[in-house]
């Protein structure tokens, strides 16, 4: 019986150890405030994700069986302007993504590096629709939530 109070007693101990060491870390990990004459670095802009809805679902291939491609995409963007820019070009971007995704090939489509070059394929038509039509730099990143190949 002594054994089992020692051992619940070390377990307390444990964990009030730990939640020390834990509160120890945070409060020394906090940012000090600027030196007296420097000015705090702005902070990053913050991302938006932007998803083209619907989902893309394109046939590819040419004659013969019926193949298709089904992507769920999004885009990430820099600034609320370039998300409206997306929004406002949104029926131009779906149509170059789909001319874009119905021009591929098997071998394209069947290695990894075939759909990064998709990825980066698709990322440039959505940053020129907005270069041209806007003038605006702000598409960073094109992602695909799902990625689906039908052969």
């Amino acid at each position: 019986m002594q054994w089992l109070r020692n051992s619940a007693l070390a377990r307390w101990l444990s964990v009030v150890l730990v939640v020390g060491v834990m509160l120890a870390v945070s409060v020394h990990a906090e940012d000090e405030p600027p030196a007296e004459g420097e000015e705090a670095a702005p902070a990053p802009p913050k991302a938006i994700y932007l998803p083209l809805k619907p989902s893309f679902v394109v046939n590819y291939g040419g004659a013969g069986r019926l193949k298709y491609i089904k992507a769920e995409v999004s885009v990430r963007l820099d600034s609320s302007e370039a998300a409206n820019a997306v929004r406002h070009h949104m029926p131009y971007i779906r149509n170059n993504l789909v001319m874009l995704f119905a021009s591929q090939t098997d071998e394209s489509l069947t290695s990894q590096a075939g759909k990064e070059a998709l990825r980066q394929d698709a990322l440039t038509e959505v940053r020129k629709v907005i270069l041209d039509e806007d003038g605006l730099e702000g598409v960073t990143d094109l992602f695909f939530n799902t990625l689906i190949v039908q052969k």
